[in-house]
């Protein structure tokens, strides 16, 4: 069996924090506090070796190091802890305190393993989560333990490098940001082309900090054991999809992230073999940024997203079509207008309610991240990425995780499933007819 070998670990604080000034202090809002109880966002890039590297992989571990000192700078938030208050009467306030306490950074070796060895089994090798630090944690201990984790791991003709941030902290969005801006950083930009928007928006009228009962705790969750595989969606085969749904509703409303998520739903749920009326559900990550009026700006850094949970009788989601199905997410996703987040906001703040791994519903798919995101933009000074990967954490039997592939427009959906679910999956004719096999690893 193949382990990951830790050869350092180390501390990155921001280059220009001055020790002797306050720390700056970022309220959490309800978007970020209802992450508390549950784990960290790991996503990570597998890169080709460098030509140079062959004798210098200490030289780029220096300079990851040092631009990701420069890019704390920026994002200083990641460089501290949570941090509480007590406001009497049995609750707790959580902000983030920026006191540098600095970043977690880990430089690891994966004997024997190629790039091949990663992203060409039919599915997701294990030894991938052993790509990432703080495996296990919950957001909740970012009060003693590092807000972000940086885990480079080198292969035999590759480097993996993996990012696990307090989801208490950023959202996907502000994930993504992170890693664009310190690879720009890392080949030479003197600052972020798209400088972070630090300070919480917070409704008119918002009473903060924002009390939480102070003895709540995660609980234990234990994961069943799950399988994951990528399925990759071409450009082509998503405009196919979205025609066909938009075609048996008679709109052109359906939007081609909302037919392939509801296609991928139809045919996980008949690979489940739920009962005929029991029900199903399907819970969207729905971001707030431009919904709100005026939109967030463009920058801003912290969770801006909201569950938006849609749920059908497991006959009606097959009876009745693929185009219903994408026809309900396309309402759910409309429903989520500035009133009805601002509602919810205050409503939350009234009785927040903090979910944790055991309170997912079973029959359940959960989406997380966006094909939006720049994943394949992140050069670090020798070449852009060739796959991208996610940890283990807040996986559960259900999640999809999807990302942009490689060709422009294609989509690849990580999906965590029973095993004997996502076997039937990879079985099922209707659902692989619409999958496509990419090309093996690209070239060097």
């Amino acid at each position: 069996m193949v382990n990951v070998r830790i050869l350092s670990t180390s501390t990155v604080r921001a280059q220009s924090h001055q020790p002797n000034q306050p720390s700056p202090k970022v309220e959490l809002t309800p978007w970020d506090l209802q992450f508390l109880l549950v784990g960290p966002i790991q996503k990570g890039l597998l890169f080709h070796k460098p030509k140079f590297s062959q004798d210098n992989a200490c030289m780029i571990i220096r300079r990851l190091e040092t631009s990701l000192s420069r890019t704390l700078d920026f994002f200083a938030p990641l460089a501290g802890r949570l941090a509480t208050v007590e406001l009497g009467s049995g609750n707790t306030s959580f902000y983030i305190n920026c006191n540098n306490a600095g970043a977690f950074f880990v430089r690891a070796v994966a004997d024997d393993v190629t790039m091949a060895d990663v992203v060409e089994p039919v599915f997701v090798p294990d030894i991938v989560h052993s790509f990432f630090a703080l495996n296990g944690s919950t957001n909740y201990e970012g009060i003693s333990s590092p807000l972000l984790a940086v885990q480079v791991t080198e292969l035999v003709d590759g480097f993996f490098i993996g990012c696990t941030i307090s989801h208490a902290v950023a959202d996907g969005t502000s994930f993504w940001h992170f890693f664009n801006s310190w690879s720009e950083i890392c080949r030479g930009f003197l600052k972020p082309s798209k400088p972070p928007v630090l300070e919480r928006w917070f409704p008119d009228g918002t009473d903060y900090p924002i009390g939480l009962i102070s003895k709540m705790k995660p609980g234990k969750f234990t994961s069943p054991i799950l399988k994951e595989r990528v399925f990759h969606f071409t450009r082509q085969g998503i405009a196919e999809l979205k025609a066909k749904a938009n075609s048996e509703i008679g709109t052109n409303k359906i939007s081609s992230l909302q037919a392939l998520l509801s296609h991928i739903w139809r045919c996980v749920v008949r690979c489940q073999s739920p009962d005929s009326d029991q029900e199903v559900s399907f819970k969207l990550l729905i971001g707030v940024r431009p919904r709100l009026k005026p939109p967030l700006p463009e920058g801003y850094f912290g969770n801006a997203v909201q569950v938006g949970p849609l749920t059908m009788a497991a006959k009606e989601l097959q009876e009745l079509g693929h185009g219903h199905a994408a026809w309900k997410m396309n309402k759910t996703v409309a429903w989520h207008t500035e009133d009805k987040l601002c509602n919810f906001y205050k409503a939350w703040i009234k009785d927040p309610k903090l979910p944790t791994m055991n309170s997912v519903t079973t029959n359940a798919l959960v989406t997380s991240s966006s094909p939006r995101f720049d994943v394949y933009g992140n050069d670090f000074g020798w070449g852009k990425p060739v796959a991208v990967r996610s940890g283990s954490g807040n996986k559960n039997d259900g999640k999809i995780t999807v990302f942009a592939g490689v060709e422009e427009g294609s989509v690849d959906a990580e999906v965590c499933l029973l095993p004997e679910t996502l076997e039937r999956l990879g079985n099922d004719t209707e659902f692989m007819a619409t999958v496509s096999v990419p090309d093996k690893l690209m070239p060097k």
